[in-house]
């Protein structure tokens, strides 16, 4: 055993214990997730054949459902997903270019799997830290086949564009003969801020993909959501890439569990991200951003060495059984760390009193600066 997944047992452990828990949520043993699948799929269930019946097939006829599609197709990961997506725009309008953000997930987090597997060109849309506008989408320097927007934009704060800006960067990138595909990992909670359904998000672009697991908690998986002939070829392309499994009816009760559970509530998250936001900005030295939250999600700085913070917070957590924050990570700025904060369940039995109590618990156990 490696210290390093030594240390995350450890962190896995503690937060396991906690009775109180600001960011996150409690991490589920084997046995109480094989409880909630049996739950969830009933005594008559039968699993699937690499992706016909059972689970994966229910699954797909609720995703199309939500997100207003002719079909949805399950994939094992997101990354596979968006690389089908890509490929189909460029086969379609004959351009093996894509706009990307400088931070969206295929050309930060995908090790440029879309050059590498998919022969496609990055084009870079905007360097500011949001999605592109229809402007700066109108004045690309070359054509592009296909416009990929996350929504939210994780790696910039988890931000969001208004319902407006959204539907003109759409319709500047239509205007010149690019096809437009959603990066929705986190589209669930983004209805919010955007004031609009799932579906009528997903209208506006010929391409959706949607995460199973990071907000729904499920276990693993995707699906991606458009027209006929993008469903048909997704299957094709699936199958190409591996993704086509013998039975993946686990992640796909998960995820239909996920989409029962934690849908509704995520309006709910997504307010209380507001207040918990407000109250952890008033602490020394402290920033929030965006300000307030645009989903559940946001990012946290602390005037701290992320080493310190990660410590103090494993501490409170064994010695209070109590949550904070976790995941610090040092900035550009010597002495200033950066953490993404989860308003999910648990956080919503703490007012902004209880917040800043924790935090002080929390701050008294960094070492004097």
């Amino acid at each position: 055993m490696t210290d390093g997944y030594a240390d995350r047992l450890r962190r896995i452990s503690a937060q396991r214990g906690c009775d109180t828990m600001l960011s996150g949520t409690r991490p589920a043993s084997v046995p109480e997730q094989l409880a909630v699948l049996g739950a969830v799929a009933g005594d008559d269930a039968l699993p699937d054949s690499y992706g016909e019946g059972g689970a994966v097939e229910e699954l797909e006829g609720r995703v199309a459902e939500l997100l207003g599609a002719e079909a949805a197709v399950f994939f094992p990961t997101g990354t596979m997903a968006q690389q089908v997506a890509m490929r189909f725009g460029a086969e379609l309008t004959g351009r093996d270019t894509v706009g990307l953000h400088p931070l969206s997930h295929p050309l930060l987090h995908e090790r440029d799997a879309y050059a590498v597997l998919g022969g496609l060109r990055a084009v870079r849309t905007t360097v500011a830290p949001r999605n592109p506008t229809a402007e700066e989408v109108a004045a690309l320097d070359e054509p592009i086949g296909t416009l990929l927007l996350e929504l939210p934009l994780r790696d910039a704060g988890f931000v969001l564009p208004t319902w407006d800006e959204l539907v003109a960067v759409v319709g500047a990138a239509r205007q010149h003969g690019a096809r437009v595909h959603l990066d929705g990992a986190r589209l669930w909670e983004s209805t919010v801020h955007l004031g609009r359904s799932t579906a009528e998000i997903a209208a506006l672009a010929d391409s959706t993909y949607v995460s199973f697991y990071k907000s729904l908690g499920g276990h693993s998986g995707a699906a991606l959501a458009g027209d006929a002939g993008l469903a048909r070829y997704a299957r094709a392309w699936r199958h190409r890439y591996g993704g086509n499994l013998f039975q993946q009816w686990p992640a796909a009760l998960a995820a239909l569990g996920g989409l029962a559970r934690e849908l509704p509530r995520l309006p709910g998250y997504v307010a209380h991200a507001r207040v918990v936001a407000g109250a952890l900005a008033a602490l020394p030295g402290a920033r929030v951003h965006p300000a307030p939250p645009h989903t559940h999600q946001f990012r946290l700085w602390l005037p701290h060495p992320a080493e310190a913070l990660n410590a103090a917070n494993l501490a409170l957590a064994e010695e209070e059984r109590a949550w904070f924050v976790a995941g610090w990570r040092d900035t550009e700025v010597p002495g200033l760390a950066l953490a993404e904060v989860t308003v999910a369940g648990p956080a919503l039995d703490l007012g902004p009193d209880q917040v800043l109590d924790l935090a002080d618990r929390f701050l008294r156990r960094l070492p004097p600066t």
